[in-house]
């Protein structure tokens, strides 16, 4: 099922938030990050039209792109943080991981310290500072990938993630702290968003390295289907739960859903098919041998569905602009003239002689090591 926006029922976008009142003051975390300056973006622009002179804060540890903004330099993995979210009416923190190559260079116990130390801060920072309310952007992945999984999921569905050293695993730890703090602060409002699979310049993630691959892994048996959320409509929605509290959880992405046909016909890309116990366990021996960046519990989905509904955000007010269609043109551009090979970046020779498609490349190097081991 894919549908497109009707020009004339189309929703909120971030350049019309709608107004109520004076526009709060809003603090973005990691300012400086792909999505961090887009939100601030956003919610500039919304202020701006909201006739309100003061510019959104932007906290981060380095001055970012985004000039219309106060910048506020401060980690916010440290106490000293709680300084910088002084007089504000709104915090926002996107702890979704966009930039895939960076996070693999650090160690998963190194990562998932890192970030759970972050949330906790901040939640802690947050309501030291007196801000009302915490809105926090993870990933609709927490869910889960599972080929029985409804289509769509309930934004109260249960979070099936699987609870590994991968980024899930970490986004997951994420959501704990958010639902401790929650009991421990109870005059903190706390809003998660959790996005569909990313899109957008910059965006690096295991599902857009999915399709920098030779072609597409598929399972034996199994119903893929493709939902993406581009990033211009992620911080929409925040600029808009910024203003309005529509609930404790949100879910964010296109409305509908493409089939694994529609997708290859989108992207001129083949299939390639193997059984499941094939392609996930090969992934999760190459994953401990180190030649794979993720575990093979993040490559689930590239081959389940996990199709959200964004039921509570339309209902506020809010509407996509971009639909799957587009968001797959979107990421294509994106992820040109890279290559990976299941979530591994390779260069093009590598790409095209390693294998012919990601699922070859598996079971080849999973021989190679069979053969290195044997001699």
């Amino acid at each position: 099922m894919s549908s497109r926006p009707s020009p004339g029922t189309r929703g909120v976008s971030g350049a019309d938030i709608p107004l109520a009142g004076s526009a709060p003051r809003v603090g973005v975390l990691g300012a400086a990050s792909i999505p961090g300056a887009r939100i601030l973006e956003v919610v500039a622009r919304a202020a701006r039209s909201a006739g309100d002179s003061r510019p959104p804060v932007a906290i981060d540890k380095l001055r970012g792109r985004v000039a219309t903004a106060q910048w506020r330099l401060a980690d916010p993995a440290t106490p000293a943080v709680v300084r910088a979210l002084r007089d504000l009416d709104v915090a926002v923190w996107v702890a979704a991981e966009t930039d895939l190559e960076s996070a693999l260079r650090v160690r998963p116990t190194e990562r998932r310290e890192r970030v759970v130390r972050t949330a906790q801060t901040l939640v802690t920072a947050t309501a030291a500072a007196g801000v009302p309310r915490l809105i926090v952007v993870t990933s609709a992945q927490v869910y889960g990938a599972a080929a029985d999984n409804p289509v769509p999921l309930s934004e109260d569905a249960h979070l099936n993630g699987i609870r590994d050293g991968g980024i899930v695993g970490d986004l997951l730890a994420v959501e704990d702290v958010i639902e401790d703090a929650r009991r421990v602060h109870p005059g903190l409002s706390i809003t998660v968003v959790r996005p569909a699979a990313l899109v957008g310049p910059g965006i690096d993630t295991v599902v857009t390295r999915h399709f920098e691959a030779p072609r597409l892994l598929t399972v034996k048996g199994a119903n893929p289907a493709w939902q993406f959320c581009h990033l211009d409509d992620l911080a929409a929605a925040v600029g808009v739960v910024t203003r309005s509290e529509l609930g404790s959880v949100l879910t964010v992405g296109a409305p509908g859903w493409l089939s694994q046909e529609q997708v290859e016909a989108l992207t001129g890309m083949r299939r390639i098919q193997l059984s499941e116990a094939t392609a996930l366990g090969t992934a999760a021996r190459l994953h401990r041998f180190g030649v794979l960046p993720a575990p093979a519990s993040e490559l689930a989905h590239a081959l389940y569905p996990w199709v959200i509904d964004s039921a509570r955000l339309r209902a506020g007010g809010w509407a996509a602009a971009y639909d799957n269609e587009t968001c797959v043109g979107v990421m294509l551009e994106s992820i040109k003239g890279r290559h990976a090979v299941v979530a591994r970046r390779v260069d093009r020779k590598d790409a095209a002689l390693g294998a012919a498609s990601a699922a070859v490349a598996l079971v080849g190097t999973a021989a190679v090591l069979r053969r290195a081991r044997r001699s």
